[in-house]
């Protein structure tokens, strides 16, 4: 069950990320400066980038409640991270 958490942790954003980009790319276009910015979210933080995307408005940016989804997503990207390491650790140890 652990596993099938973890795999949908670190797939999940990243097909999202996808979807959009694959269905509305000039949103995904215009939440990015750069194309390797996006890139680069996409392989390291998956979760921010989507919540970035979700919540970015062509002419206003990111404001409001939208920071608070891309802080959320910055809190899932670290949970996915250190939740994996933790359970190896608890793993060795018991």
């Amino acid at each position: 069950m652990c596993c099938i958490v973890l795999i949908a942790g670190f797939l999940g954003p990243r097909l999202a990320v996808f979807f959009l980009w694959l269905f509305d790319r000039p949103q995904v276009s215009a939440a990015f400066d750069s194309f390797w910015i996006g890139v680069l979210g996409f392989l390291v933080l998956p979760w921010t980038t989507f919540m970035w995307v979700v919540s970015y408005q062509p002419l206003f940016g990111v404001k409001g409640f939208g920071w608070v989804l891309v802080g959320f997503g910055l809190v899932m990207d670290l949970i996915t991270y250190t939740g994996g390491a933790r359970r190896q650790v608890q793993q060795s140890a018991g």
